[in-house]
């Protein structure tokens, strides 16, 4: 868990939450069905929606498969699944530091 800005508890999101997110996005950037992304990554629709909706925890080979269906590379894809997770700095603790090193500077 961890706390947000509001001082509120709030579950981390799972890999496989924002795995499916970002394929789906990816899916529909590129304005293709999920049977056209299943059938070139050698999956079947209904896993592939499954993996989209966060149902499913897909093996590496999987989502290497998946990528490359949708021509991105799995380096490209992880990294930008990994920024999701990565928690975004609260404007006060951006004040915070800003303060502090206004306070270091005029000391």
């Amino acid at each position: 868990m961890w706390t947000s800005a509001r001082g509120e508890d709030r579950q981390e999101p799972l890999w496989r939450h924002l795995l499916g997110e970002r394929l789906r996005s990816l899916r529909h950037q590129r304005g293709e069905t999920l049977d056209d992304v299943a059938i070139r990554a050698g999956v079947s629709a209904q896993y592939l929606s499954e993996i989209e909706r966060g149902k499913k925890d897909p093996s590496s080979e999987m989502i290497a498969a998946v990528a490359g269906a949708l021509d991105v590379t799995l380096l490209d894809l992880t990294q930008s699944v990994a920024e999701g997770l990565c928690p975004t700095p609260s404007s006060a603790s951006r004040r915070s530091a800003y303060q502090a090193t206004n306070f270091a500077l005029a000391a």
